[in-house]
């Protein structure tokens, strides 16, 4: 049967395909920094194309070898540049592991996008990231960042504004005066047996730190000094901002964390600035980075 000029061109057509999905691929594992081949001590480093080159005659060669080499660099989209050798169990199984690692980042993309909606839903509610509500939830970093320099002045003023904000919430509850004061009794007894727990486990970790520093004869007094007025402010930001990480990270105990990332209301991030996202998240992405390293490297 002849060959028609139809089939001619498809056949061109899925072989140019073909191609640009290798150089595809072949691009992103010579730009992502894994080693390509074995060097000695001394000799230069392979230049771009010199990595491009070895990394094509590697796929063209061995291609399973390939894909177990390199399977932490490539995405679902460079997968149609094992399908002659898909029927392999081997390009199968790191198939599959790499349509996991996809599943997994889009999902982590996901709910970090859902849980910086709500937090910034929380913002404006103003409740949840108060100063008192912090403290409350993590009285030992407030204490270091915050507590420690209050003025004697300060500590009663936050003591009037937390009255004041529960006086609030009992009046919105109709609960009486003598039952807020309790509750405020409670709650600041509960913020001081926490602060002396978190206090003694720190303690602890760094007794066994100042121990091993003994024994290897680096140890090194400091000295605390009263911060000026624009370095107590840059410590209240620093511990906002760690508050806001945590929230993120997932690690407020008492947050019901099902009801945003389970919850499609948060898919809408229009109403927070691509900037901002971006600043909580870099630090995220890296250690995504760090870790598809480490795979490589097993």
């Amino acid at each position: 049967m002849p060959v028609t000029l139809e089939a001619i061109r498809t056949i061109q057509s899925v072989s140019q395909a073909e191609s640009s999905c290798v150089n595809d691929m072949i691009e992103a594992v010579a730009k992502s920094g894994s080693p390509v081949k074995s060097q000695q001590i001394g000799e230069a480093e392979l230049t771009l194309e010199e990595r491009r080159e070895e990394l094509l005659h590697q796929y063209r060669s061995r291609p399973l070898v390939f894909l177990e080499r390199y399977h932490a660099c490539l995405k679902p989209q460079n997968l149609s540049a094992f399908a002659h050798v898909r029927s392999d169990p081997r390009a199968q199984h790191y198939s599959k592991v790499i349509q996991r690692r996809a599943a997994s980042c889009t999902n982590k993309t996901r709910v970090r996008n859902q849980r910086y909606a709500a937090l910034r839903a929380l913002q404006s509610e103003g409740q949840y990231f108060s100063e008192e509500q912090m403290r409350m939830r993590a009285p030992l970093l407030y204490e270091q960042y915050i507590g420690q320099y209050l003025t004697d002045e300060e500590v009663m003023e936050r003591s009037q504004e937390a009255m004041q904000d529960g006086a609030q919430g009992a009046s919105a509850a109709g609960t009486g005066g003598l039952a807020h004061l309790l509750l405020n009794s409670y709650q600041e007894r509960l913020i001081q047996n926490r602060l002396q727990e978190e206090q003694e486990r720190e303690d602890g970790a760094r007794e066994e730190e100042e121990e091993d520093e003994e024994d290897d004869g680096n140890t090194v007094q400091q000295k605390e000094e009263e911060p000026t007025a624009e370095e107590k402010a840059l410590l209240r930001e620093e511990f906002i901002s760690q508050m806001h990480q945590r929230f993120l990270d997932g690690k407020d105990k008492d947050f019901n964390y099902s009801e945003v990332d389970e919850n499609p209301d948060y898919d809408n991030l229009d109403i927070v600035s691509r900037d901002a996202e971006d600043k909580y998240f870099d630090e995220d992405d890296e250690e995504e980075e760090d870790d598809e390293e480490e795979h490589m490297t097993e």
